[in-house]
């Protein structure tokens, strides 16, 4: 943490150009995204295991403060999407490089001028929202919802450390900070380095696809409108449940094929193997601790693994039907 806390303090004083605070800017937005990717697989994957938490769940992002950190997240997507695709056309035509600092600058002008007409969508949505004078989950229990998380994360961490620990005491190995050395990039760093580069580009439909259809087109003020229409299908959400939007969505066919499952599937394994592989790098870049650095990869490695093992059991299972009993009981209530 200290090691972080001085590379950040550093970063701040020194007075780099622009090249600087777009890397900062890069891994700041994706650690960003990041954080969310976490949130948003857990959630959604209890729209198929469990409704009740789901439904709090998306009540809890149509309040004021997700409502804001949407907007953020958005910016960080777009921000990490344009930029990105400036580093792959400068690796692959290195003899660019001189122009960085102008492809730097045009990066901004272009999420510029995609997220001033995102915005003003977005906004609509909320405002939409609001005008229905809805019931708006107080702040405070926003963040105890949100506490659960906090907590899981607190006790994975100090599992992986003792863990870690217990390794290296049984091992007979050295606590102090591990020495950094230079070494050639071996084979698996090369592939690595390739497919991050590859899965930014193959990300890029499917990450500005989902954007467009659940924050503008819809946003998840919509996914609880009764008769609202579900967005990429021809069907509605007659009980304006989000479970119900969620398992329609993703039992609609085209040809016979649950093509939003295989969409959503996509994305999430893309997204997760490229978010997680970048977490990996910031973390072998500022933690030098042995101990604590093996547990930030053993937590990287397992947390990957495990977010698209319950990403896929879900959209396996879709969801089930005692959660479209409780929708046709809440329309029959009506």
């Amino acid at each position: 943490m200290a090691t972080i806390v001085a590379t950040i303090t550093e970063t701040l004083r020194y007075r780099g150009k622009i090249g600087q605070w777009s890397w900062v800017l890069h891994r700041a937005s994706g650690l960003g995204v990041v954080i969310f990717l976490i949130l948003h697989v857990v959630d959604t994957s209890w729209a198929a295991f469990y409704p009740e938490l789901y439904a709090k769940a998306i009540a809890a992002y149509q309040s004021p403060l997700f409502t804001v950190g949407e907007f953020g997240l958005v910016a960080a997507v777009v921000y990490h999407a344009i930029n990105g695709v400036r580093i792959v056309i400068l690796d692959w035509r290195p003899k660019l490089w001189h122009l960085q600092q102008r492809a730097a600058l045009a990066v901004f002008g272009i999420v510029g001028l995609i997220l001033v007409p995102t915005f003003a969508l977005m906004f609509d949505h909320v405002l939409h929202f609001y005008d229905r004078d809805p019931e708006v989950m107080p702040v405070n229990e926003v963040l105890q919802e949100q506490l659960q998380f906090a907590l899981g994360f607190i006790v994975i961490v100090v599992v992986a450390v003792g863990l870690s620990l217990l390794v290296a005491l049984l091992s007979g190995e050295s606590l102090s900070t591990r020495k950094q050395r230079l070494r050639r990039a071996s084979s698996v760093d090369v592939w690595f380095w390739k497919f991050m580069r590859i899965s930014g580009i193959l990300i890029l439909p499917l990450v500005f696809g989902h954007l467009a259809m659940v924050h503008i087109i819809q946003g998840v003020f919509d996914m609880t409108v009764a008769g609202a229409p579900i967005v990429g299908t021809d069907m509605v959400n007659e009980s304006g449940k989000a479970v119900e939007f969620v398992g329609k969505r993703w039992d609609y066919l085209v040809a016979g094929v649950a093509v939003w499952r295989l969409y959503d599937g996509a994305l999430l394994g893309l997204v997760v193997l490229h978010g997680f592989y970048g977490l990996y790098l910031i973390a072998n870049d500022y933690i030098h601790n042995k101990v604590i650095n093996r547990a930030a990869n053993w937590m990287i490695v397992f947390g990957a693994g495990a977010l698209i093992i319950l990403g896929s059991a879900a959209l396996l299972a879709g969801v089930e039907e005692t959660a479209y009993a409780m929708l046709i009981e809440t329309i029959a209530a009506r």
